[in-house]
C-alpha cells in the first residue's frame, strides 16, 4: 500500500516537472520567434536603408554625369538644410574642387559691378572678336591635330608590323573588350527621358522639391510630364538604367585595363620596396656590428687610459717614496760625518804618540787616510738613476779662504749659464770622474812624495765640486722661496727681467710643489698682458718646455693652461689659447688630440671675439701635429661653428687659416663641400616663405633673417676660398692630360672635347657644374629679389670660376648650364650623354618657374657669367636681346619684363656696366613703339639709385625729357615716376632746376592722370629733396587748389584729386618748411581743400583740420587743451573727441569752463618740430581706416 502511494506521488512528480519543462520550451521557442522576426525587420530595414543610398547615389551620379549642375547644387542646399550632412559630402566636395571651380572666377563673378548697356556692347564687341581669334586657333589647331593623327597613324602601323606576334594577345582582348563596351550603344532619347523622370519622381518622393523644379527647368529639351504613359517604373528604372549606361561606356574598360596595368606595376615597386627593405635591413645589422666593434674598442681604450693613470700614480708613491729614502739617507752621512770627525781627532793623537818614528807613522797615516776615504763613499739612489755624493774624510779641514774662494767661483759660473741642462748642477758625472783615480791609488807607491800631491790635488778637485753642488742647490732653494715674495713688488713693466730666473728655478728645483707654485705665478706673472708681454711670457714657456722634456711639459705646464681657461680677463685666456698651438709641440701625440683640442674647443666658445680668434688660429696651427684622423669629424664641425661667428674678425681668421689646414690636414674636401652647401641651403630653407598662398612667386622665397643672411654669406666667402682646392683637384685627376699638347690651355675646347665623349670618369671635374651650379641657382631661387648682397656674392663666386677655369670652360660648360636653368636655348654638345638629363632637369617647367628663374637666375648670368673679361660683347648683345629685340613686336610685350628690368638694375650696381647700360636706354628711347618706351622709362626709374650725378645729368635726364614729350599718355607717366625717383635721389641744384622745368610742363598739360602722378612723384620725393623743390610743390598745389573743384562732375576724378593734394600736403606738412611757404601756399591750399568737402576722405579732412589749427595758433578752450599744449600734442587729442571729429562733436550749448586767473596764463607756444607732425600724421591714418570703415557701410 505505502509502495503503491509511493509510485503514484513519484509518478505526479514527474508528470509534473515534463509539464513544466514542455511549458518552458514553448516560451523558449516563442521568445526566438520574435527575435527571428525582430532580427528580420532590422535586416528589411537595414536592406531597404541601403537601397535607399544606392538610389540617392545613383540620382547624384546621375546630375553629375549628365552635368546638371544647378539640380545638384539645389539638392546640396537642401540636404543641408534637413541636416543630412552624410549625405551632402560627396556634393560638397564636388562644389569645394577648386580645379572646377577656381576661387579666382569666382571672387571674380562676385566682384563684378552692373553692368549698363554700354558696357555690355563694349563686352560684347571684345568677346566677337576673341572667338574669330579663337576660330582661327581652333582650327589651326584641327589642322595639327590631323597631322600628328596621320603621323600617328603611321608610326602606329610600323609598330605593328614590328611588333605582330608579341600583340596578338593583347589585340585579342581588345577585340573581346570593345563589344562589351560598345554593343549598347549610347542612350536613346526615350532611354533619357526614362532616366530624366525617375530623377524628378526620385526628388518628389524625397521631398526635395526645390531641387525637383530646379531640375525641371535645367532639362528643356524634355517634357517630363508624360512620364506615366510609359511602361517604365520610377526607382527601378532609374537603377536599371543607370548600371546599364555605366556598363555600356567604354570608358569602364579603359579604367580596368589601365587598373590591371597599374596592379601589375604596383607589385613590382613592392618587390623592389621588400629588397630594398632587405638590403638596408643587412647594412643596419652591419652598422650595429660596427657600432658594437668601436665600443669595445672605445671601452679598451679607456682601460688603457685607466691603467695609465695607475701606473702614474704609482710611479709617483715611488718617486715620493725615493726622496723619503734620500732624505734618510742625508740624516746617516751627518752621522757619517760626525763618526769621521772622531776617527780624524783618534788619528792625530795616533800622530803624536808615534812621531818618533817617521816611516811606520807615515805608513800608518796613510793607510788610515785610504781607509777613511773608502769608508766614507756613500751612494744615493733618486729617480732611478745613481746620483753619488762622496763625503770626503778631509772636508772638515780645508781651510776657510778656499771654501770661500770655491763658493763665489760657483756662483759666477751659475750666474753666467743659468739656462744649462736639467740638474746640470747635480750630474753626478762629474763626481765620479772627479773620483776616479783615488779609487784607483796603488798600495806600491806610498813613498814616493810625487804621487802623494797628486792625490791631495784631487781630493782638492773632489771637495770643491761637492761644494758647488751644496751651494747650487743652496742658491736654487733660495731664489725659488724669494722669487714669490718678490715680483709683487717689481713694476708690471719690468717684471719679465724676473723670466730667467723664474725659468732656472722652475727647471732645477727637486720638489714638484715649489715647481708648480713656479710655474703659476709665471703664467700670473703680469695680470692683463699685452700683446707683447704675452709674447716674452710664451717664449720663456716654449724655451721652458724644450729644456723640461715632454712629461714634465704635460704634467706642470699643461695643467696651468687648464686652470686659466675661465680667468675673468681675457688677455688671460688669450695666453691659454697661444700656449695650445706652440707648446703642442713637447708633448705626447695622444695629448694633442685629445687635452690640448679640448681646451681649443672650450676657447672656441668663449664669449670674448679675441679669445675666439687666437683659438681658431692655433687650432689650424695645431692640426699638422695630429697623428691620426680620428678626431676629424669633430675638427670640421668646430671650423663650421666658427664659420657661423658673428665676428668678422674670427670669420676672417677662420677662412684664412683654418680652412685651408683643415682641407690640407683631412683631404676630406668632397665631404667639406658637400656639408658647406648643406647649411647654406638649410640656411635659406628654414626661413619662412614671403606667402603662404600657394602658385605664386612669393611663396617659393624666403624672407631672410639677420643671422641666416650673415651665415649664407660668410659659407659662400668659404666656398670662394675653397676654388683653388676644387681646381687643382679636378687637374690631378684629369684622366685626358697625356692626350692634351702641355703648351694648350688646361680646359682647352679640345680637352672638353674628350670630356663630352664620356669615355672615362671625372667626377672632380663634374662636381662643379653637376653639383656646385645646381645648388647655387637652387639657392638662388629662394632668396628675395632685395638680397642684392648675396647675389653679388654668388656672383663674385662665378667669377672667380670663370677666371680660374677659363674662357672655353665659361663658354662650353658654365653658360649652357645657367641658360639651361633660364629656359634658354643652350648647347649642350660638350656634355656626355649620360649626364645631358640632368642638366635638361634644371629648365623650368611652369609659367611660374620660368618668372622664378627670370627673376633669380637671370642676374647671375648677366653679373657672374657675361660680366666675365672675355664677355662683354656678349653681355651687351644679350642685354639688347632682352630688353630691345623681345619688344620689338607692336603691342606685344615681353612676359617677364619686370623681372629683366630688375635684372639690369642688379648689374647696374656695377659701375662699370652703366656705359652698356645706357647705350641700351638710348636705342630703346629712340624706338617708335609705346611698351618699349614704358620699359624704359620704368628702367631709368630702377637704375636711377645706382648711377651718380654726371651720368643722371648726361644721359637719365635727357632721356627722361624725350621720354616726357612723348604724346602716348602711359609713357608720359611713366617718365614722371622717374622723374619723382630722380628729385628723391639727388640734390644738385642743376638737377633740381631741370626737374621743376620739366614738372612745369607737365602740369601746363592741364590732363588729370598727369597733374596727379606729378603730384605723387614730388611727394615720394620730399623728405629727401632741396627746400626749393619742397616750396615749388606747394606752390604749385596752392595753385592747383585755387580752382574750384567741383567745376568737375566726375566725382571719382574729384576724391582722387583731392587725395593726392592731402597726401602731398600732409608730407609737406611734416618737414621744415619756411614761414612765408606755410603762410602763402600751405594754409591756403589746406583751405582750399576744405571747400570741398564732398571729394574729401573723412581721415584727410581730419589731418587737415588738425594741420590748420596747429599752424594758425588756434588756442583751444577746456583744461585737457591746456594740459595736451604742454605734451605738445593739443590739436590731437582735442580732434579725437571734440570740434566736429569723428568720435564726437561740440554741443552749441555747452558752457564754457572758466578758470581762475592763475591759470589763465598764457602756456608757451608748441614748436612745431616735425616729430611732433610725424605723429599727427600717423594719428590721421588712423582716422583714415576709421573713415573709410565709416563710409563702406553706409554705402552698403
Amino acid at each position: 500500500m505505502v509502495r503503491s502511494c509511493m509510485k503514484i506521488k513519484n509518478r505526479k512528480m514527474v508528470d509534473g516537472w515534463c509539464k513544466r519543462e514542455g511549458e518552458e520550451a514553448k516560451s523558449m521557442e516563442i521568445q526566438l520567434k520574435e527575435i527571428k522576426v525582430w532580427e528580420w525587420r532590422e535586416g528589411c530595414e537595414r536592406m531597404m536603408e541601403v537601397e535607399r543610398s544606392s538610389l540617392f547615389n545613383c540620382v547624384v551620379n546621375f546630375l553629375l554625369e549628365e552635368n546638371y549642375l544647378l539640380t545638384a547644387f539645389e539638392l546640396l542646399h537642401e540636404l543641408l538644410d534637413d541636416g543630412r550632412h552624410d549625405q551632402a559630402i560627396r556634393l560638397q566636395n564636388y562644389f569645394a574642387d577648386p580645379s572646377r571651380f577656381p576661387p579666382n572666377d569666382i571672387s571674380r563673378l562676385n566682384s563684378l559691378p552692373t553692368a549698363d548697356p554700354q558696357t555690355l556692347l563694349h563686352l560684347k564687341n571684345q568677346s566677337e572678336h576673341k572667338l574669330a581669334i579663337t576660330d582661327y586657333e581652333l582650327r589651326l589647331a584641327n589642322e595639327d591635330i590631323a597631322k600628328l593623327k596621320s603621323q600617328l597613324h603611321s608610326h602606329t602601323q610600323r609598330l605593328n608590323q614590328l611588333y605582330a606576334p608579341q600583340s596578338n594577345g593583347d589585340a585579342w582582348e581588345g577585340q573581346n573588350r570593345e563589344p562589351n563596351g560598345n554593343a549598347m550603344g549610347p542612350l536613346t532619347d526615350t532611354e533619357r527621358r526614362d532616366l530624366n523622370c525617375a530623377v524628378k519622381e526620385y526628388l518628389l518622393f524625397a521631398g526635395y522639391r526645390l531641387t525637383a523644379m530646379t531640375f525641371y527647368e535645367e532639362v528643356k529639351d524634355q517634357n517630363l510630364e508624360n512620364w506615366n504613359n510609359t511602361n517604365a517604373s520610377g526607382p527601378h528604372a532609374l537603377r536599371h538604367y543607370y548600371y546599364h549606361y555605366l556598363s555600356s561606356t567604354p570608358v569602364v574598360a579603359e579604367e580596368n585595363i589601365t587598373q590591371g596595368q597599374e596592379s601589375n606595376t604596383l607589385l613590382i615597386a613592392n618587390e623592389r620596396l621588400k629588397q630594398e627593405n632587405e638590403s638596408l635591413l643587412k647594412d643596419k645589422d652591419m652598422a650595429y656590428g660596427q657600432i658594437t666593434d668601436l665600443t669595445k674598442s672605445l671601452e679598451a681604450l679607456h682601460k688603457d687610459l685607466k691603467d695609465k693613470e695607475n701606473m702614474v700614480q704609482v710611479l709617483k708613491q715611488s718617486l715620493e717614496n725615493q726622496r723619503k729614502d734620500l732624505h734618510a739617507s742625508r740624516i746617516e752621512i751627518n752621522n757619517y760625518k760626525e763618526e769621521i770627525n772622531k776617527l780624524q781627532m783618534e788619528v792625530e793623537w795616533l800622530k803624536e804618540q808615534n812621531r818618533g818614528i817617521p816611516e811606520h807613522g807615515k805608513f800608518v797615516g796613510y793607510e788610515n787616510e785610504t781607509l777613511h776615504i773608502e769608508d766614507t763613499e756613500i751612494e744615493i739612489h733618486e729617480d732611478q738613476g745613481a746620483i753619488s755624493y762622496p763625503i770626503d774624510a778631509a772636508l772638515d779641514i780645508i781651510r776657510n779662504e778656499d771654501a770661500q774662494s770655491t763658493t763665489s767661483r760657483t756662483m759666477s759660473k751659475y750666474t753666467d749659464k743659468h739656462e744649462d741642462e736639467p740638474y746640470a748642477l747635480f750630474n753626478p758625472a762629474n763626481a765620479n770622474s772627479a773620483f776616479e783615480n783615488i779609487e784607483n791609488i796603488p798600495e806600491q807607491n806610498v813613498s814616493k812624495q810625487e804621487e802623494d800631491n797628486k792625490i791631495n790635488a784631487k781630493t782638492d778637485n773632489a771637495n770643491d765640486e761637492a761644494i758647488s753642488e751644496k751651494m747650487g742647490l743652496r742658491t736654487i732653494q733660495i731664489l725659488a722661496d724669494a722669487l714669490p715674495k718678490i715680483v709683487p713688488y717689481v713694476l708690471i713693466n719690468h717684471r719679465e727681467e724676473l723670466l730667467p730666473l723664474m725659468m732656472c728655478a722652475i727647471e732645477h728645483h727637486p720638489d714638484s710643489r715649489t715647481r708648480d707654485s713656479l710655474t703659476h705665478t709665471l703664467f700670473n706673472l703680469i695680470k692683463r698682458p699685452d700683446e707683447q708681454q704675452r709674447r716674452i711670457i710664451m717664449d720663456a714657456c716654449v724655451s721652458l718646455a724644450k729644456n723640461v722634456g715632454e712629461m714634465r711639459t704635460e704634467t706642470e705646464l699643461l695643467p696651468q693652461c687648464w686652470e686659466q681657461i675661465n680667468h675673468t680677463y681675457e688677455e688671460r685666456r688669450l695666453l691659454v689659447a697661444q700656449s695650445c698651438g706652440e707648446l703642442a709641440e713637447f708633448v705626447r701625440p695622444e695629448i694633442r688630440d685629445s687635452l690640448i683640442l679640448s681646451i681649443v674647443q672650450q676657447l672656441i666658445e668663449d664669449g670674448a671675439i679675441i679669445v675666439r680668434e687666437a683659438a681658431a688660429h692655433n687650432l689650424a696651427m695645431l692640426l699638422p701635429l695630429f697623428q691620426g684622423m680620428d678626431k676629424y669629424f669633430q675638427v670640421e664641425e668646430l671650423m663650421f661653428q666658427l664659420m657661423g661667428d658673428r665676428s668678422g674678425v674670427v670669420v676672417e681668421t677662420t677662412l684664412k687659416e683654418l680652412v685651408i689646414a683643415v682641407v690640407k690636414w683631412g683631404n676630406k674636401l668632397d665631404h667639406v663641400l658637400r656639408v658647406l652647401f648643406s647649411h647654406i641651403l638649410s640656411s635659406a630653407q628654414h626661413c619662412p616663405p614671403l606667402s603662404v598662398m600657394e602658385g605664386c612667386i612669393e611663396s617659393h622665397l624666403h624672407a631672410l633673417g639677420e643671422i641666416e643672411r650673415w651665415n649664407i654669406d660668410v659659407l659662400l666667402r668659404m666656398l670662394e676660398e675653397l676654388t683653388p682646392f676644387v681646381y687643382e683637384k679636378a687637374i690631378e685627376t684629369c684622366p685626358f692630360l697625356s692626350e692634351v699638347e702641355s703648351t694648350q690651355v688646361v680646359f682647352s675646347t679640345t680637352l672638353l672635347k674628350l670630356y663630352s665623349r664620356g669615355n672615362a670618369e671625372w667626377d672632380a671635374f663634374e662636381w662643379m657644374h653637376l653639383e656646385c651650379f645646381p645648388k647655387l641657382i637652387q639657392l638662388s631661387c629662394l632668396l628675395p629679389w632685395k638680397e642684392d648682397n648675396l647675389r653679388s656674392r654668388i656672383s663674385k663666386f662665378l667669377l672667380t670660376v670663370s677666371q680660374r677655369f677659363g674662357d672655353s670652360y665659361v663658354t662650353c660648360i658654365m653658360l649652357p648650364v645657367f641658360l639651361t636653368a633660364l629656359g634658354d636655348d643652350a648647347d649642350l654638345i660638350f656634355f656626355p650623354s649620360t649626364i645631358k638629363s640632368r642638366i635638361n632637369g634644371l629648365r623650368p617647367r611652369s609659367i611660374v618657374a620660368e618668372k622664378l628663374s627670370t627673376l633669380c637666375v637671370l642676374p647671375l648670368v648677366l653679373a657672374g657669367i657675361l660680366s666675365a673679361p672675355g664677355k662683354r660683347n656678349q653681355l651687351e648683345d644679350y642685354s639688347r636681346k632682352l630688353l630691345v629685340e623681345d619688344n620689338s613686336e607692336e603691342n606685344q610685350p615681353t612676359k617677364h619684363t619686370p623681372e629683366i628690368i630688375n635684372a639690369i638694375r642688379f648689374i647696374s650696381i656695377f659701375e662699370e656696366n652703366h656705359g652698356m647700360i645706357f647705350t641700351i636706354v638710348w636705342e630703346m628711347v629712340a624706338s617708335s613703339n609705346v611698351n618699349m618706351k614704358i620699359t624704359v622709362a620704368k628702367l631709368l626709374k630702377a637704375i636711377v639709385p645706382y648711377i651718380d650725378a654726371k651720368i643722371a645729368s648726361t644721359h637719365a635726364l635727357p632721356a627722361l625729357v624725350t621720354l616726357g614729350s612723348d604724346q602716348n599718355l602711359d609713357v608720359k607717366c611713366a617718365s614722371i615716376e622717374a622723374f619723382g625717383v630722380v628729385a628723391q635721389r639727388f640734390k644738385n641744384d642743376t638737377i633740381v632746376d631741370k626737374i621743376r622745368v620739366q614738372m612745369g610742363a607737365f602740369l601746363e598739360d592741364g590732363s588729370h592722370e598727369v597733374t596727379i602722378s606729378v603730384i605723387r612723384a614730388l611727394v615720394v620725393a620730399v623728405p629727401n629733396t632741396t627746400e626749393q623743390l619742397r616750396d615749388y610743390l606747394v606752390s604749385k598745389i596752392s595753385q592747383l587748389t585755387a580752382v574750384p573743384g567741383t567745376a568737375s562732375s566726375d566725382l571719382t576724378r574729384r576724391r582722387e584729386r583731392a587725395n593726392a593734394f592731402c597726401e602731398a600736403i600732409r608730407a609737406l606738412d611734416a618737414t621744415d618748411l619756411s614761414a612765408s611757404s606755410v603762410r602763402e601756399f600751405l594754409l591756403p591750399a589746406t583751405q582750399n581743400l576744405l571747400k570741398d568737402l564732398d571729394a574729401l576722405d573723412p581721415a584727410h579732412k581730419e589731418a587737415l583740420e588738425i594741420i590748420m589749427k596747429e599752424r594758425t595758433g588756434e588756442s583751444f578752450g577746456g583744461a585737457s587743451k591746456s594740459m595736451g599744449s604742454h605734451l605738445g600734442l593739443p590739436s590731437s587729442v582735442s580732434n579725437f573727441f571734440g570740434d566736429g571729429g569723428l568720435l564726437g562733436k561740440r554741443d552749441s550749448t555747452e558752457e564754457k569752463v572758466v578758470f581762475p586767473k592763475a591759470a589763465t596764463t598764457p602756456q608757451p607756444q608748441v614748436e612745431d618740430t616735425r616729430l611732433r607732425r610725424i605723429m599727427l600724421g600717423h594719428f590721421s591714418d588712423i582716422l583714415r581706416t576709421k573713415g573709410k570703415q565709416h563710409d563702406h557701410s553706409h554705402n552698403q
